[in-house]
């Protein structure tokens, strides 16, 4: 891809761009001049947004602190719900689905596990069970393993676990809905180095094996460079790069290089 200058025309072309992996994949996630400004300051936090996301892939987005990361996350399955006609999933406007039928078909993992109470295996049935449908201890053991789990954990609590099993036993009970679509917002900043490769592996076997469309916040670039297929810089509510992750030195955004110098 070639790189784009900081110019006002540099940008409006940026915030339109459509990153081809692979000419077979259709888009999964399509945004349409997502904006965000809060009231009554006036501060912009995202600006005419617009991205593909295709199906199957893995992307990134990276930024400084305040650079509308999390927000934009949000707004894809309305935890922050965005104008109508910004956010489409398979061609459809978000707002046409169920927010709950939403949220199962895009699955979202925060930055600090927060598990219910009882055992790992109430936590993973939980969501399967809210529409009638309830989970097997074989299908249970299937979800653990998914997130690097061995069957031993579905009968603890808790309390019992790590903060990195616990993150594992919430990514498992959000597989458990059989999303779509996985939102991650910075999964493994609180997680030591083994728990975030097992997060990490997770991602990578879950492309390969369920096709599955993850998007991820993270402050780490090399944990980007190591998972996503794209990666989205963003910088003041505005996508201002958009680059492969072996040529992320190649970035040409001021702000954009700062950060990946920094980081």
């Amino acid at each position: 891809m070639d790189n784009h200058n900081s110019t006002s025309d540099g940008d409006d072309e940026l915030q339109h761009l459509v990153v081809k992996i692979v000419d077979e994949q259709r888009p999964k996630l399509r945004v349409s001049e997502l904006s965000r400004v809060l009231e009554p300051s006036g501060l912009s936090i995202l600006s005419e947004v617009s991205v593909e996301i295709l199906e199957g892939s893995v992307v990134g987005i990276i930024g400084p602190s305040g650079s509308g990361k999390s927000t934009f996350l949000r707004a894809l399955n309305r935890m922050w719900d965005p104008p109508k006609h910004t956010v489409f999933l398979d061609n459809q406007d978000i707002h046409d689905l169920d927010v709950l039928s939403l949220r199962r078909k895009i699955g979202m993992l925060f930055q600090v596990p927060a598990l219910f109470p009882g055992t790992v295996a109430d936590n993973i049935r939980y969501g399967p069970k809210l529409t009638g449908k309830k989970l097997s201890d074989d299908e249970v053991t299937k979800l653990l393993a998914l997130a690097d789990l061995d069957s031993s954990f579905a009968s603890k609590n808790g309390n019992e676990l790590s903060v990195g099993q616990a993150q594992r036993v919430a990514l498992a009970r959000t597989l458990a809905n059989d999303p779509e679509v996985l939102l991650l917002d910075e999964p493994t900043s609180a997680l030591d180095p083994i728990s975030t490769q097992a997060i990490e592996d997770t991602i990578l076997k879950l492309k390969k094996t369920h096709k599955l469309t993850t998007v991820i916040v993270s402050h780490s670039v090399r944990q980007i460079q190591r998972i996503v297929d794209i990666i989205y810089l963003l910088v003041e509510g505005k996508i201002v790069e958009v680059l492969r992750p072996d040529r992320l030195s190649e970035a040409s955004h001021p702000m954009a290089r700062k950060f990946l110098e920094l980081s």
